[in-house]
């Protein structure tokens, strides 16, 4: 019965969307506070029956109801329980209600505290979102409904995918919704200030703190990805340009333009069509990810495999809002003024580089995942567009933005000084230089562009670095005056700093672990060695082994340096029960910030096995930075300056009312 009134709820989840999307409209559009204010209600009651429906299908899974038919396909009664919760969200139905939940938990947070908002702009955005879960609770009660049973139960379930029973496939999916969802906050405040006609410097300060926790988790949300397949997959690799990563990692480009867009929206009232325009193409293309995952047209590991119908509808919904969204825009945008001016050489014209950048590179990634879709759709040809054209394109792109980012924000507002800017900057160019030259006399030379790229990262360290010096006024003042400066400075300041020292991280391990990764492939038997990092590998032989729905042959190396034993490492491959299939559990140990990593190949005839071996120097680094720039988002959200509402001016004192009433 219980599952048959989280079928109940999710309908009334629907209903609940359709009067939040319509009944908020009718009141600005009427200029009735009664209806606008059915906005806020609507979105937190919606948010609640979203939990207790999505609640009612996780204790499915919890129970191992395989009455229900998602459950038994997704779930096994040996389980463990973590990947019966995670299994609510490891399958299609799941995953598209944890969309529903994350979608309905930010309507709810506009809704509580987005009170300081004008009364018609919030009931707009709230009747957006309202639009925006309508039309997902419709596609799950009609396409992908969780709660269908099967009669007779059967007895036990076929268990969740191997290669989703991983604590990483845990965390990386409500990590990635968050960020994804959370852009439709943006979008929505684009939508609801396009139908007003009004936007200003007080609409970006609104949109700038859903922006940034929204990139803040999906930016942890692709770490978390990119660590996942790196140690769950057993390839070796840490990106690969796959249609499903591209498909995160286009709405994270736009996104980060979208941030720095609404930043100069915010203090210069400059660049009000390119903020909205981003606003509506960054949410866009995480509705485009959505549709590439769900609809069956890419094969990849990250894809559910759907039918047909799910696809179109994916599509119809990608149509209406995107097409819907940019025939607004374009109706409205003539109206709209450009706002403030100011020279190409200045913080402004900064952060239009880095947009133009950002977004060139998100059409050309979009470009390469697309065009084998078209190409077959349109001739039958099938093709593949793999790294070789993504490192070649997105490299180039990439290298003029990084050098340019730690001068923006030395240069001034309107009219910033590129020389003194560039001196101030010396020191941060001396230090990339200096340390990649110790690099290259220690690893005993090799290809110059990768030494131009630890540079590349070092400097932007070091600029992020710089900044915070300057600011501080380090050197100019005393070191208690310098202190209290440092201290005292806003939020974003660190947070921009943290981000851009974050990004200089991840480039140094992109291209340490690209250039001086060393890979063997042996075959080896007991007592056999192979040498990988300044480390001996001794293959010391296989052990059988049991868990709790899988059986594993694990193999053990003794790790040796010097001729002393370092550590062990095991590596096993594992054949899940139910399903009867295999999986690779890579070994892996950290040295630092260095990896080596054993990966199991198939057994000979010969009574060998194939073994791979990888040194991954300075691998961490490429997640390390991840966790930086999320942090950078994060504390640049707790920005005292920042405020989910319209600044408040200061209070009048009271005499001053008195006398303003008795005249």
């Amino acid at each position: 019965m219980i599952i048959e009134l989280g079928h109940y709820v999710l309908v009334l989840v629907l209903a609940t969307a359709i009067i939040q999307s319509l009944l908020p409209l009718a009141g600005t559009l009427r200029n009735d506070p009664a209806l606008m204010a059915v906005a806020p209600p609507a979105a937190v009651s919606g948010f609640l029956l979203t939990v207790f429906s999505f609640g009612v299908l996780t204790l499915a899974y919890v129970t191992s109801d395989f009455s229900v038919l998602n459950v038994w396909e997704n779930s096994h009664s040996m389980q463990p329980l973590i990947y019966k919760f995670s299994g609510v969200w490891g399958n299609h139905e799941g995953s598209m209600m944890l969309w529903l939940i994350i979608l309905t938990f930010f309507s709810a947070l506009v809704a509580s505290f987005g009170t300081n908002l004008p009364e018609r702009l919030r009931a707009n955005v709230l009747a957006v979102q309202g639009w925006i879960t309508a039309a997902f609770a419709l596609f799950i009660l009609l396409t992908s409904n969780p709660f269908l049973r099967l009669d007779p139960a059967p007895g036990e379930g076929k268990d969740l995918n191997p290669i989703l029973q991983d604590v990483g496939l845990a965390i990386h999916p409500p990590l990635l919704y968050l960020g994804y969802v959370g852009f439709s906050v943006c979008f929505s405040f684009a939508i609801a200030a396009l139908i007003d006609g009004r936007i200003d410097a007080a609409w970006a300060r609104w949109v700038r703190p859903w922006a940034l926790a929204a990139w803040s988790f999906l930016t942890a949300g692709i770490a978390m990805g990119s660590y996942w397949a790196y140690y769950e997959l057993g390839w070796g690799g840490w990106w690969f340009w796959d249609p499903v990563e591209n498909a995160s990692f286009m709405p994270w480009l736009a996104g980060t333009a979208l941030l720095h867009s609404a930043l100069v929206m915010e203090k210069r009232e400059a660049l009000k069509i390119w903020t909205v325009l981003l606003a509506i193409l960054t949410f866009s293309l995480s509705l485009l990810g959505t549709f590439l995952v769900r609809s069956g047209v890419l094969t990849s590991v990250h894809a559910f495999a759907t039918d047909p119908t799910r696809g179109v509808f994916i599509l119809a919904i990608l149509v209406i809002f995107i097409g819907g969204a940019l025939s607004l825009f374009a109706f409205r945008a003539p109206t709209l003024k450009a706002g403030g001016l100011f020279a190409p050489i200045s913080r402004e014209g900064a952060l239009v580089f880095n947009n133009l950048i950002l977004t060139t590179a998100a059409a050309t990634v979009l470009t390469g995942t697309l065009y084998p879709l078209v190409l077959e759709a349109l001739t039958g040809e099938k093709i593949s567009v793999g790294a070789p054209f993504f490192n070649l394109t997105f490299g180039l792109l990439m290298v003029p933005l990084l050098l340019a980012v730690p001068f923006g924000p030395l240069l001034a507002w309107k009219r910033g000084d590129l020389l003194a800017a560039g001196q101030r900057l010396f020191a941060a160019v001396g230090v990339g230089l200096v340390i990649a030259a110790i690099v290259q006399w220690a690893h005993g030379g090799g290809p110059v562009l990768a030494y131009f790229g630890l540079a590349l990262g070092f400097y932007m360290m070091a600029g992020a670095v710089t900044d915070l010096v300057l600011r501080a006024g380090v050197g100019k003042v005393t070191a208690s005056v310098a202190r209290k400066r440092l201290f005292g400075l806003p939020g974003s300041a660190f947070g921009t700093a943290l981000a851009h020292f974050g990004l200089g991280v991840t480039v140094i391990g992109i291209v340490a672990v690209t250039t001086f990764e060393t890979e063997h492939v042996v075959e080896m038997k007991p007592g056999t060695t192979v040498e990988a990092g300044g480390f001996v590998l001794t293959f010391d032989g296989m052990r059988q082994g049991r868990g709790p729905n899988y059986t594993e042959e694990s193999g053990h190396f003794t790790v040796a340096r010097g001729g002393v034993r370092v550590t062990d490492i095991w590596s096993s491959k594992r054949v899940y029960t139910a399903r009867r299939m295999p999986t690779t559990e890579a070994g892996i140990r950290t040295f630092g910030l260095s990896q080596l990593y054993v990966s199991l190949g198939d057994p000979m005839n010969d009574g060998g096995i194939v073994v791979r071996v990888w040194w991954k120097p300075m691998i961490l680094c490429i997640w390390l930075g991840g966790i930086i720039m999320m942090a950078g988002g994060a504390v640049s959200l707790f920005d005292r300056r920042l405020r989910i509402g319209a600044p408040q001016g200061a209070r009048r004192p009271k005499a001053a009312a008195i006398l303003e009433a008795a005249e």
